[in-house]
């Protein structure tokens, strides 16, 4: 039965087996998220009259001390009547981007570096989101989703930029490396995730180092392309990090970045070998290296689970404010992360 959910002062109607999560941001009400899947706990909420179901929250995000306390996982829990709901964090049910779902055509399909392709969807109409957020697309012939992080400016809004890894056997890269042709209609679902650049009066300008592993570059570049044309002056490194020299793409772009914007600069990291005009090693180990201090900067890593702890890790060790530590964890689908 379909029931209402309400959090600080807020009420939206819940359509029946909708998720607490998906009725907020598709009546424009913003609760913390990132993958989406259950996962990473992003959502994890009080429930303070009401009851739910928590479907397929796992235990290991979701203990059962958490479920008798009242917890909940929004992306996963359906309310049972209705239901009010509090954030554990400060911030209120504030607005957002509309969650839509969308129908894309495919416009353009580019091979850009060993085993990473660009794909490009071209939308009838424009969809509104931050730099840095992501999409869900429902691979077709399958009932499979799988999520990819934008590449674009919230300006770019009627073609959206992918970036993406081949999976060996996995569902969307069987389909992107292989039968899929421009042309294509595709389902999308967005936009999704709190990895995103802040609000025009949030912005203070101020430095920014951004540390991307491998297609974890997609987001940085949206982001980074924004947080410079507010601030053409502002200070801001990014650490583009892969295994090998064949896994770089967008270089021309980057190098045009840096040419538009005096403060700007990229540095391209290979784990597993040494080239002319890259710095051999790991993205954060690097960013140590070069940076005596990061107090007041803020730090946007996106990547494997490995890259974005080890990167927390060094933005802490450089005295960078936790608060302003933002991060995207990629991880393969089977383990239901978000930006596989």
């Amino acid at each position: 039965m379909p029931a209402a959910i309400s959090v600080s002062g807020r009420r939206v109607e819940c359509a029946e087996d909708q998720s607490i999560l998906e009725a907020f941001l598709r009546a424009g009400v913003w609760m913390p998220n990132s993958c989406n899947q259950g996962t990473c706990g992003t959502c994890k909420l009080q429930v303070l009259c009401g009851d739910v179901d928590h479907r397929d929250s796992p235990l290991e995000t979701l203990t059962a001390d958490e479920r008798a306390s009242g917890l909940a996982l929004a992306c996963q829990a359906r309310p049972l009547e209705d239901t009010e709901v509090a954030l554990r964090g400060t911030e209120t049910g504030r607005a957002t981007h509309l969650l839509r779902d969308l129908t894309a055509t495919v416009v353009d399909v580019e091979d850009v570096a060993h085993d990473t392709r660009r794909v490009r969807f071209g939308l009838e109409e424009p969809l509104a989101f931050s730099a840095g957020q992501y999409v869900e697309v429902l691979v077709p012939g399958t009932s499979k989703r799988r999520q990819y992080s934008l590449a674009n400016t919230a300006q770019e809004d009627k073609v959206l930029e992918l970036h993406v890894r081949r999976v060996p056997g996995g569902v969307a890269s069987d389909w992107l490396f292989g039968p899929v042709s421009v042309g294509d209609r595709v389902e999308v679902r967005g936009p999704l995730g709190d990895f995103h650049v802040p609000d025009m009066d949030q912005d203070a300008g101020e430095p920014m180092v951004l540390i991307g592993g491998g297609t974890g570059l997609a987001p940085l570049l949206g982001i980074a392309r924004t947080a410079l044309e507010r601030h053409p002056d502002r200070v801001m490194v990014l650490y583009h990090g892969v295994r090998t020299e064949a896994d770089l793409y967008d270089t021309d772009r980057l190098t045009e970045l840096a040419g538009t914007y005096p403060g700007f600069s990229v540095v391209t990291v290979l784990s597993r070998e040494s080239a002319p005009g890259h710095r051999s090693g790991y993205a954060p180990d690097v960013f140590v290296e070069d940076i005596a201090s990061a107090r007041g900067w803020s730090g946007w890593l996106c990547g494997s689970p490995a890259l974005v702890e080890a990167g927390v890790k060094a933005f802490k060790r450089r005295r960078m404010a936790p608060r302003l530590i933002h991060r995207e964890k990629f991880e393969p689908a089977d383990r239901r992360g978000p930006g596989a």
